[in-house]
């Protein structure tokens, strides 16, 4: 049997007389012409800076400032030391903002390193150079010119402060290559932050002194235990992507290592503070960094990630508190 035609559709009835038309129904949605292509922004235009400045503020970190902290005490600790009391103005000028450069550099640099696992871990997967914010020839241009201009300003010291900057930049630029070889990024951090004192100490007296060391040794034994604290936040992530740290090496005996290189940073103060001739003021804000950093440790008892990464944004106190005894003491020590 052939299959019958398909019956034509009804055609709608002729309106009443008096009646008016009924309306026809709605067709198809029309499509909106599409938009033509934005116009691509004229390189350093008005409107590229504003496009570009935002995630170049984002790729030095600015918006995180514990880093710049962590890194200006130690630095202003050294200053002090070296001046005994308050130390010339143009230096202290100096040292600040080339602690703000340095440490925005090395952030720089650091994201164009780690861009291979960045991605991987959940707490730095929206950085600007993995997130295709920043190309990464475009954040090393920026991490030139921080470098430069951190230069720059060192040339105002003297021979061998300027020495000594020349290390701090390898220092900087090296220090993200290490956790994919070494278990020891901490360790290097530390020298790295802390090399600012023997600069201090060059840039006020024109000499290092044994001193400078003692502190500088101080310094290294702080950073590595607070930044352990921030390598346990990852360490998951850093296992799982083949990255190492002082985190994955110490283990189950994180907490020990922590506790022996906390207790070795303030035994090591507490030698400075003899050498300097320091008195109470020195050892009460001793004795208060000791009642902060075990804060630390009962906050991160459970080793959870929150926990320990409150643990590490709470030594910018420490080295707070370290800073003030040297400032009073040496403000109330006799001429």
């Amino acid at each position: 049997m052939t299959p019958r035609p398909p019956k034509p559709a009804p055609r709608p009835l002729p309106p009443r007389p008096g009646e008016r038309p009924r309306p026809k129904p709605p067709g198809p949605p029309r499509r909106a012409p599409a938009s033509a292509p934005a116009a691509p922004i004229e390189r350093f235009s008005v409107a590229w800076w504003r496009e570009r400045l935002p995630h170049w503020w984002k790729l030095v970190r600015a918006d995180r400032p514990i880093g710049w902290l962590l890194l200006l005490w130690p630095t202003l600790w050294g200053l002090w030391l070296a001046a005994e009391g308050f130390p010339p103005v143009g230096t202290l000028l100096i040292f600040v903002a080339g602690v703000w450069l340095t440490r925005s550099a090395g952030c720089v640099i650091n994201d164009y390193h780690d861009r291979w696992l960045d991605g991987a871990v959940a707490r730095t997967r929206e950085r600007p150079i993995v997130a295709g914010a920043v190309p990464p020839r475009e954040a090393l241009a920026v991490f030139a010119v921080l470098m430069a201009v951190a230069f720059v300003l060192v040339l105002f010291t003297n021979a061998l402060t300027i020495g000594l900057a020349c290390i701090a930049a390898l220092l900087a630029a090296t220090y993200p290559l290490l956790k994919r070889y070494t278990f020891f990024p901490q360790v290097y951090l530390g020298i790295a932050f802390g090399w600012s004192i023997p600069m201090g100490f060059a840039a006020v007296t024109g000499e290092v002194p044994p001193i400078a060391w003692l502190l500088f040794l101080a310094n290294v034994l702080w950073s590595t235990a607070y930044d352990t604290w921030y390598a346990m936040v990852d360490r998951d992530d850093d296992r799982r992507v083949g990255a190492k740290s002082t985190a994955i090496l110490l283990g189950d005996a994180d907490l020990i290592g922590i506790g022996v290189l906390q207790a070795s940073f303030l035994f090591t103060l507490l030698l400075v503070g003899q050498r300097a001739e320091l008195g109470l003021y020195w050892n009460l804000s001793l004795a208060a960094a000791t009642a902060l950093i075990a804060w630390q440790f009962w906050q991160a008892r459970s080793r959870a990630r929150e926990a320990c990464f409150k643990a590490f944004l709470h030594n910018n106190w420490v080295g707070l508190v370290v800073f003030a005894g040297a400032v009073i003491d040496l403000g109330l020590k006799p001429a």
